[in-house]
């Protein structure tokens, strides 16, 4: 990953960012005691490289994100997850390994599967769909 990209305006995030860039993810990949990746949208208004970490679990070798956001009960849905509707290329860094990915949003059966999965992973989740003002998107990232 190149310069010209912006990292979160949340100054947490940006910080688990730079920890996890500067250290290849010794530092970061396990924060909150979930996996966490570096992952690299293109803005869908600005067209600027955005950056941030996110929680993620395995489904084989595709890597799941849940889009909630960072914020129990926020309105909206995060912007990584808006950047991903627009363009679903995008650049995952996992500990030192970074690839590009193609997103989806899953839905259905393998949506309620990966939800099971995520939540198992981080029960967080479920205070987050309580306080939730619609179903939380569920993204599927595959490399390409």
């Amino acid at each position: 990953m190149n310069a010209d990209v912006t990292d979160s305006p949340d100054r947490s995030v940006a910080e688990h960012v730079r920890r996890y860039l500067d250290t290849d993810g010794e530092d970061g990949f396990l924060e909150g005691g979930v996996t966490n990746l570096i992952l690299t949208t293109v803005g869908r208004k600005s067209g600027t490289r955005r950056r941030t970490g996110v929680f993620f679990g395995r489904d084989g070798e595709r890597l799941v994100l849940v889009a909630s956001g960072s914020a129990l009960g926020a309105p909206t849905l995060p912007d990584w997850y808006l950047n991903l509707l627009a363009n679903p290329e995008a650049e995952v860094q996992v500990r030192a390994e970074r690839f590009a990915v193609r997103a989806h949003t899953a839905t259905g059966a393998e949506r309620d599967r990966l939800w099971r999965l995520m939540t198992t992973l981080a029960p967080l989740y479920h205070r987050y769909a309580a306080t939730a003002r619609q179903e939380i998107p569920i993204v599927v990232l595959e490399r390409v």
